[in-house]
């Protein structure tokens, strides 16, 4: 990993500011991608990346500027670029920040296991090579992949109140994906498409069942060609961690993010149907759901010491026993509607500020076995892996499908179906929550490609759940 603390600290304490406050967050990232395609290496995809973003404060109001150029020439420059324009617009701003605290905090944190030296390029091209191979010849299997993405971030913050934040992170991305074809009809199979990352070392690939999951993944995804269309109708859903993902993420998260609510997001991503009077006040789901905003798992994609603003992240509730509490904001956005938020100000990469987003964003466990789950519903249907979603504007009307679905019925597993989908409204869909798996089928997952914003700016998101049952949901095939 990188440390650019000590020379980049120096340069920080030579800038000179006519602001009140100002801060630099410097960004130094290395990326890598790299896939086997029916037993054949593909190149691989590398990139890096370096800048800062230079922030000040002007008789309460902000601005800021970016810069490549971490001379010290070069981050003066993106400072008094910053002060130019904070004083330029001050005439027009809707908001004082004189009175908004500032982050004090002097800090350190590292992804798990980050002292463990990650595989050679040579040594993980092994890897996904004896995994492609496993997977069997049959003419049915017309194609297969199994890829592995590596990240290396470290971020460091200062500001001209004496914080001083590095958080040096490794992300890491196995996948293996598996498609059949037989008489015009096509199923693809995955580990759990995008669905599956995490912050640490080789532990990640265990934990995420790349090693042999070849075989595994192409049986289901013939099976998934031999299946009958999934039928239509009323039924229990039990969803799996790497389908709940997908719900908590479309019909939680982007619904309580507090620019999202405060209409920032109108244009590009849409708003919200949750408004600011409901925290404390509306029932978003049944009194089974307890979400929280979690950076404790150390191991998730979204885990920090600090958001972006400095902010020290804190395990919260926002949903607690089915009741809204605690929307998904930022300092600004805590200072803009007054309520109480987490430390979710993230910004992509360091030429773009800080926004709401959702971060690590979890359900909470239960107390029933999977066994349990299962043996409690007369007449169902079982879902995993995300493959298609849709959700309105407004993140309350949706539409999602799934790779695999298993019929349920009188407590039983019964034959794999395929094309299953399921429908309905966020909140309504949440109150129908009527069972909640325990920590036996609790999962941590995450994905690396959450959009939002203007200009976008992509992010990494945590999600971890347990298996979960929802009462008589409008649940269909892909012939409806």
């Amino acid at each position: 990993m990188f440390d650019s603390t000590a020379s980049l600290r120096q340069r920080f304490s030579s800038l000179r500011s006519g602001g009140e406050f100002f801060s630099l967050r410097h960004v130094r990232q290395s990326h890598q991608h790299l896939s086997v395609r029916k037993n054949v290496a593909e190149p691989p995809s590398l990139g890096r990346d370096e800048g800062a973003m230079l922030t000040v404060r002007v008789s309460g109001v902000e601005a800021y500027a970016a810069t490549a150029d971490l001379s010290q020439a070069g981050l003066q420059q993106a400072l008094d670029r910053a002060e130019a324009l904070a004083r330029q617009i001050a005439g027009y701003s809707l908001l004082d920040l004189r009175d908004q605290p500032v982050a004090t905090a002097r800090a350190d944190y590292c992804s798990p296991d980050l002292e463990q030296a990650f595989p050679s390029l040579a040594e993980c091209y092994e890897l996904l090579e004896r995994e492609s191979n496993s997977v069997p010849q049959d003419p049915r299997l017309v194609n297969w992949q199994a890829s592995l993405g590596l990240s290396n971030v470290e971020q460091i913050y200062f500001n001209s109140a004496g914080a001083q934040l590095r958080q040096a992170q490794r992300f890491v991305y196995p996948g293996l994906a598996v498609t059949a074809f037989a008489d015009g009809d096509s199923q693809t199979r995955t580990l759990g498409r995008d669905n599956f990352g995490q912050q640490g070392s080789l532990g990640v690939l265990q934990r995420c069942g790349l090693i042999g999951a070849g075989v595994r993944i192409a049986d289901e995804a013939l099976q998934l060609l031999l299946a009958p269309n999934t039928p239509s109708g009323t039924r229990d859903l039990l969803l799996m961690p790497d389908q709940m993902m997908l719900q908590i993420h479309e019909s939680i998260g982007h619904p309580l993010e507090m620019d999202r609510i405060l209409g920032d997001e109108r244009n590009f991503a849409g708003t919200s149907f949750v408004k600011a009077e409901d925290f404390g006040h509306l029932q978003y789901g049944s009194t089974l759901l307890n979400v929280t905003f979690d950076p404790t798992l150390r191991e998730e994609l979204a885990s920090y010491g600090h958001d972006d603003d400095g902010t020290p992240a804190t395990k919260q509730f926002l949903i607690r026993d089915g009741l809204l509490v605690r929307p998904l904001g930022g300092a600004l956005s805590q200072f803009r509607s007054g309520l109480d938020g987490v430390a979710n100000s993230r910004a992509c990469n360091w030429n773009r500020a800080p926004i709401d987003r959702m971060a690590n964003l979890n359900v909470e466990p239960g107390d029933q076995s999977l066994d349990q789950l299962i043996g409690g519903i007369e007449h169902g249907i079982l879902m995993r892996t995300n493959r298609s979603w849709s959700i309105d504007d407004a993140r309350n009307k949706f539409q999602f499908g799934c790779e695999w679905g298993q019929l349920i019925e009188n407590g039983e597993l019964k034959g794999v179906v395929k094309n299953p989908n399921y429908r309905g409204i966020s909140a309504n869909f949440w109150r129908n929550l009527s069972a909640v798996g325990d920590a036996g089928t609790f999962q941590v997952l995450g994905t690396p490609n959450c959009g939002k914003g203007e200009p976008n700016q992509v992010v990494r998101v945590g999600h971890a759940a347990p298996a979960c049952v929802f009462s008589q949901i409008d649940v269909f095939g892909g012939d409806a």
